[in-house]
C-alpha cells in the first residue's frame, strides 16, 4: 500500500472512531435521561400513592425503555473501544457508572487460587516469597437442578409368625405426592407472588427438560390451597379482630383475578 493509501486508511479509521465515540456518548445521555424519568415516576408514585393502575404501567414501560437504552449504551461503548483501538489519534470513551456493585455478606464464598509462578519472570530464580494477593470477586449462580427422590420402604417378614413389617409411608403435602414441598412452594410463589400464570410456568419447565401438564399443576394449586385453608383462616381471624382496618383498591387483586381466568 502506498503512502496515500495508508493515510486514507488512517483517516478513515479516525473518522469511524470519532463516529463511534459520538454514538456512545449519545447513547449514554439517552440512557441517563431514561433513568432519571424512571426515578421521577417512582418518586411521584411514592408521594401521591398508588392511585391507579396507569401509573404502575407507566413505571413498567419506563423501566423497559431504560433497560433497552442501558444495554444499547454498553454495546456502543464497546464498539467505540474497538474503533479507538484502531487509531492513536482519537481519545477513548468510558461510561460513568456511579452505581457500585456490592455483594451481600450472606452469600457463601468460594475461594479459587490460581497456581503461582514457579520462577521469577525476570531472572528465572525459584526463590520467591509471597508479597500479597489481588482478589477479583465475581457473582455466579448455579442453574436450577431437577431431581427425582425415590423413597424406598423395605418390607420384612417375620420368620416366626410370617407377619409383614414395613416403615410407614412418608408425609406428602398433597395427595399422591408427585411434587415435593420445595416444588410446590415454587409453583405457588410464582403464581401468586410473581403473577406468573401456570401455563407460563409449564412452558419454562418444559424447556428445562421437565414437562408437567397444566392440569396437573392446577390440581396441585387447588390441593395446596386446601391444605393452607386453616392457616388462612387463622390469619383472617387475627386481622379481622383489629379495632380498625385500612384498605385500598389494590391492583394486586385484579392481577390475581386475571391469572385465575388465564389458568
Amino acid at each position: 500500500m502506498d503512502t496515500t493509501g495508508a493515510e486514507l486508511a488512517r483517516e478513515n479509521a479516525a473518522l469511524k472512531a470519532e463516529l463511534a465515540v459520538a454514538r456512545a456518548k449519545a447513547s449514554e445521555d439517552a440512557a441517563l435521561i431514561a433513568q432519571q424519568k424512571l426515578r421521577i415516576a417512582k418518586l411521584e408514585r411514592q408521594v401521591f400513592g398508588q392511585r391507579s393502575e396507569r401509573s404502575a404501567r407507566l413505571i413498567d414501560q419506563l423501566a423497559l425503555t431504560f433497560e433497552e437504552l442501558e444495554a444499547g449504551a454498553t454495546e456502543d461503548e464497546l464498539a467505540a473501544e474497538k474503533a479507538v483501538a484502531q487509531t492513536m489519534t482519537i481519545a477513548g470513551f468510558t461510561r460513568k457508572r456511579p452505581e457500585r456493585i456490592t455483594f451481600p455478606d450472606h452469600l457463601p464464598r468460594e475461594r479459587v487460587v490460581i497456581d503461582p509462578p514457579a520462577a521469577c519472570e525476570c531472572c528465572g530464580s525459584a526463590r520467591l516469597r509471597k508479597l500479597g494477593e489481588d482478589v477479583t470477586r465475581t457473582l455466579e449462580t448455579t442453574p436450577r437442578q431437577w431431581k427425582v427422590i425415590e423413597t424406598v420402604r423395605e418390607k420384612f417378614t417375620c420368620r416366626d409368625c410370617e407377619k409383614i413389617s414395613q416403615a410407614p409411608a412418608p408425609f406428602h403435602v398433597i395427595a399422591r405426592g408427585w411434587a415435593g414441598a420445595s416444588l410446590l412452594a415454587m409453583i405457588m410463589f410464582e403464581k401468586f407472588g410473581q403473577h406468573q400464570p401456570l401455563n407460563r410456568q409449564a412452558e419454562r419447565y418444559a424447556l428445562e427438560g421437565v414437562p408437567i401438564a397444566l392440569s396437573t399443576m392446577a390440581d396441585a394449586v387447588g390441593s395446596v390451597c386446601t391444605v393452607l385453608e386453616p392457616l388462612i383462616r387463622l390469619v383472617e381471624n387475627h386481622v379481622m379482630a383489629a379495632e380498625r382496618l385500612h384498605g385500598d383498591d389494590s391492583v394486586l387483586q385484579r392481577h390475581a383475578e386475571r391469572m385465575i381466568v388465564m389458568v
